[in-house]
């Protein structure tokens, strides 16, 4: 199908203008459609997988986003440069700025996204939700008002009556929303948002919304060709979220039927049409427990959960845009399309989930994932690579694909178990913890079920002496091979022997306030009488390879993934816990806290926004004391206990490094 002037595009170089995972999973289809394929970096990606994965790659800037991924015309250089005639903006980033899309227009660039206008509406919030009442879509009650004044924003709230959400009118994941149950926080979470909202987005305008209770997220893919043809494929169940982030995501979702399905694919159908809509798009809609559903925003994008719908349709919708934006008509019309079987896609954070899910970064040891029929890992990192508090924290997504929910949701909790992310802290043992859940379990899930069945925390089971038993089996396995490497015409048949017998090894674990002694006695190669305590195993190591290690454990075979620091740390996953054990006796005793817990520091790299205290200022226990910006997000620190504060060591509106200290407290007995 032809469209403006009859002649199709003949689109051969592709820039994407994005990193990580999309930006890998996008260059491969791509290129599967025999495109070449040019990565943009900044200098802390230089090494990144999507610059190892494309043909080319121009650096546009300094790590900061605002200074390079932001940057419309080093975006814009860079295609210029190396001869690209089209951007695929992959998501967040300027995937939905209709400024760089109307560059791109102007510089002949084809932006595989849709129109200008419908990213102007549908990217306001407020705009959206009013084209959205005129189209007759349904929609949460709120205000979507011009008059940004903190009175406005807290009468019109408490006129739409309490809960409410106070969300960035140009946002999205999650950022510069907060729900608020008080009259007394409104004032507080509205300058939180509009905060939030200003660094995120540029822009701190906020919608109100009422709240709805324990709603279902569901969401319609929608797509629609140049020549006005609109389809949906189905929908997905993004209802398990942290702080409005989605965690795991499903098609097709648990309580669906045909009616409802057809019910809101209508209705996403008549909101991408009443915006001139082109190319992939979502209307996301809460859906309540009597099966009502509400408009919530359309994002006018490709979504990061977007695989779980190409699993259960069979195509690949990075393709699909890529035709559109050719000129070709919809690969499939609206009687074609059909959902098959159930697919479940969990993102793999690195984030330290025992600490309010605080995002962590650091070098990347092992980076270990499965394969097999029906899983699909989409991944933006590989063993060897970093994770920097410049961007976001998803490293990873895990999709698999069974015939029925069941299955699909065995195949997870079996490719979980096989993943091991050692180095930065990570959700790996939380995300196995949460397809065990019963509410999960059964597919009553809403966006309360993390709140409900974990609050702020989520604390991982603890190490178990079989645990403990096989690294000590494994630490001492390692060290007799490195021995044995260095030294020359020495048979193996007398590894563990010393003149006087066999060698006991000894080694000692703190984990928290518990220590744990270990003695390994051989009883031949490559097995051991491990006491841990005063509790004894028989450990034999059946297979050892670079990085997984079979056991049998008291008669019991077990598997673990492993990376080894000699001669102290080991990093050891087992079915359902990550843990890094550190051998006390092989490495020099850590000096004491000398401010007896009232020394506060940074939990990650970031911008310190505000210090909300001042030295010889007395603090109460849970009071924000400082309020630090890393990977995108606000993070409050709190004060630990009662107290004073002794000393501010750290500036507000300056980069601050983890462990860095900001300042002292005295807390009281």
């Amino acid at each position: 199908m032809a469209y403006g002037d009859g002649v199709m595009k003949a689109l051969t170089t592709m820039l994407v203008a994005n990193r990580g995972e999309i930006a890998v999973r996008v260059m491969r289809t791509a290129k599967a459609m025999g495109m070449k394929t040019v990565a943009v970096y900044s200098e802390a990606d230089a090494n990144a997988q999507h610059v190892r994965e494309a043909d080319q790659s121009v650096c546009i800037g300094p790590a900061a986003v605002a200074e390079s991924y932001l940057g419309i015309e080093a975006i814009l250089d860079a295609a210029q440069r190396t001869g690209a005639d089209c951007i695929h903006p992959g998501y967040g980033f300027l995937s939905e700025n209709q400024v760089f899309a109307s560059a791109c227009e102007a510089h002949g660039i084809e932006f595989i996204g849709p129109p200008n206008g419908a990213i102007e509406v549908m990217g306001d919030k407020a705009r959206a939700k009013r084209a959205m009442i005129e189209a007759g879509v349904p929609c949460v009650p709120g205000y979507q008002g011009d008059d940004q004044s903190l009175v406005t924003l807290v009468a019109e709230a408490k006129s739409v009556g309490l809960p409410v959400m106070v969300k960035a009118a140009a946002g999205g994941g999650g950022r510069g929303m907060r729900l608020v149950h008080e009259a007394s926080e409104l004032e507080s979470a509205i300058g939180l948002a509009q905060s939030e909202a200003q660094n995120a987005f540029g822009s701190s305008e906020l919608i109100i919304e009422k709240a709805v209770v324990r709603p279902r997220h569901v969401e319609i893919q929608v797509f629609a060709d140049k020549a006005g043809n609109t389809v949906y494929l189905g929908e997905r169940d993004c209802s398990i979220q942290r702080r409005h982030q989605k965690v795991v995501e499903e098609s097709p979702c648990p309580v669906m039927t045909s009616q409802l399905r057809e019910a809101m694919g209508t209705a996403a159908v008549e909101a991408a049409k009443a915006v001139g809509y082109v190319g992939a798009g979502t209307v996301e809609f809460l859906l309540d427990e009597a099966g009502e559903f509400y408009f919530l925003e359309m994002n006018t994008r490709l979504q990061v959960e977007h695989p779980v719908t190409e699993m259960v349709t069979g195509y690949d919708l990075v393709e699909w845009q890529i035709r559109v934006a050719r000129g070709e008509d919809l690969p499939a019309e609206q009687a074609d399309i059909d959902l098959f079987g159930h697919a479940i896609e969990v993102r793999l954070y690195a984030e330290d989930p025992s600490a309010g899910f605080l995002p962590s970064t650091g070098p990347i040891k092992l980076f270990a994932t499965p394969e097999g029929e029906g899983v699909r890992i989409d991944s933006g990192v590989e063993t060897g690579d970093e994770v920097t508090p410049f961007y976001d924290a998803m490293v990873a997504k895990l999709i698999t694909y069974g015939e029925t929910r069941e299955d699909a949701r065995l195949k997870m909790r079996s490719a979980l178990r096989d993943t091991a992310l050692f180095g930065p802290l990570n959700n790996r043992d939380f995300l196995l913890d949460v397809l065990d859940r019963p509410d999960f379990i059964h597919g009553a899930a809403t966006t309360a079920f993390i709140d409900d069945n974990y609050g702020d925390v989520f604390l991982p089971p603890a190490v178990s002496s079989s645990d403990l038993a096989v690294a000590a089996a494994t630490q001492h396995v390692l060290a007799m091979e490195h021995h044995h490497s260095q030294s020359a015409s020495v048979n193996e048949e007398l590894l563990d022997w010393v003149s006087m017998g066999r060698v006991t090894d000894t080694r000692r674990y703190d984990l928290g306030e518990q220590t744990y002694d270990v003695s390994l006695v051989p009883l031949s190669v490559g097995e051991y009488e491990v006491t841990v305590n005063d509790q004894t195993h028989h450990v034999r190591i059946t297979d050892m390879g670079d990085s997984h290690v079979i056991t049998e454990i008291d008669g019991l075979a077990h598997r673990y993934h492993y990376h080894d620091e000699a001669p102290a740390t080991l990093y050891l996953s087992s079915d359902n816990l990550s843990m890094m054990l550190a051998d006390s006796t092989r490495i020099p005793p850590e000096a004491q806290d000398a401010a007896g817990g009232g020394t506060i520091t940074a939990p990650m790299h970031g911008q310190l926004l505000s210090i909300d205290v001042a030295a010889g200022e007395a603090v109460q226990k849970g009071q924000r004391i400082a309020v630090l910006e890393a990977m995108k997000m606000q993070h409050e620190i709190i004060a630990p206990g009662d107290g004073c504060v002794v000393e501010v060591a750290a500036s507000a509106g300056k980069q601050i490094g983890a462990g860095d200290v900001i300042m002292m407290l005295e807390l009281d007995e």
